[in-house]
C-alpha cells in the first residue's frame, strides 16, 4: 500500500482494449507500481472488492458494466482515488465520470508520463492535508455549523459527520484557508489537483457541485468569469 512510507502503490487498471491494457500494465510496473488488471467492469468490481487498491484507473467504455457505473459502485464502498480514461471527446462522458465520483481523467491517446502524473497526484491527495497548526496539530476550523478538523480528517455539519473524498476534502480546505476570497479555476487546479499551468475547468466545476451538495450550496458562490468564493 502507498500510505506506509516506501511501500509500493497498488493500482487497479480496468481497460477492455487488450493492447492498451498490456502496454499500460507494463508501463505502470516499470514505474514501480503493483498492478491488478481487469478487462471488463464486472471483473473490475470483483477485483476491487477482493482488495481495495490505492488508486483505480478505469476506462469509460467497458463491457458488462460501464466505467461510470463501476466508479459509482466503487465510490459507494470506498473513498479510493479514481482516474478515468476516456477515448471520446464528448464532454458529457467526462462530466458523467466525474459526477459518478472520479477524481481526475485522461483522454486517449495519452502519454504514459501524463497518466503517471495523474496517478501520483491522486495518491498524494490521500495524504494528510495541511491546515492551521497549533502545538497540538492542525486546529479545527468552524464556519457556522460547518466544522472542519484537519487533524482528524473529519468534517461535520450541524453536528453530523460528512463523508468527503480526499479530493473533496482538499478542495474544501483550500476554500476554508481563503474565506471570502475569489479563487480561479486555474488556482484550484494547481492547489488541489497539482495541474501546473491550469487544465480542464470541468474538474473544478463538477467537484464544486459535489461539495455543495454535502456542505450546502450557499457556502460556495460562483463569481462569473472569475471563479468561486467560499462564504463563512
Amino acid at each position: 500500500m502507498a500510505r506506509g512510507g516506501a511501500a509500493v502503490t497498488s493500482v487497479l487498471l480496468v481497460e477492455d482494449d487488450a493492447l492498451l491494457r498490456e502496454a499500460t500494465l507494463l508501463s505502470l510496473e516499470r514505474y514501480g507500481y503493483e498492478v491488478d488488471v481487469a478487462a471488463d467492469g464486472l471483473t473490475g468490481l470483483s477485483r476491487f472488492r477482493r482488495r481495495v487498491p490505492d488508486v483505480a484507473v478505469v476506462d469509460v467504455m467497458l463491457p458488462g458494466l460501464d466505467g461510470v457505473s463501476l466508479v459509482r459502485r466503487m465510490r459507494a464502498e470506498s473513498d479510493l482515488p479514481v482516474v478515468m480514461i476516456s477515448a471520446r471527446t464528448d464532454p458529457v462522458d467526462v462530466v458523467l465520470g466525474l459526477e459518478a465520483g472520479a477524481d481526475d481523467y485522461v483522454t486517449k491517446p495519452f502519454d504514459v508520463p501524463v497518466l503517471i502524473a495523474r496517478i501520483r497526484s491522486a495518491v498524494r491527495r490521500t495524504a494528510r492535508p495541511d491546515g492551521p497548526v497549533t502545538e497540538h496539530g492542525p486546529s479545527p476550523m468552524a464556519f457556522g455549523d460547518l466544522v472542519i478538523d484537519p487533524a482528524g480528517l473529519e468534517v461535520s455539519r450541524a453536528g453530523r459527520p460528512l463523508r468527503l473524498t480526499p479530493t473533496e476534502l482538499r478542495l474544501l480546505l483550500t476554500f476554508a484557508a481563503h474565506p471570502a476570497t475569489v479563487l480561479s479555476r486555474t488556482t484550484l487546479l494547481e492547489r488541489v489537483w497539482d495541474h501546473a499551468g491550469g487544465g480542464d475547468g470541468r474538474l473544478v466545476d463538477v467537484h464544486v457541485q459535489r461539495l455543495r451538495r454535502k456542505i450546502g450550496g450557499e457556502r460556495i458562490v460562483t463569481v462569473r468569469g472569475f471563479g468561486y468564493r467560499f462564504e463563512h
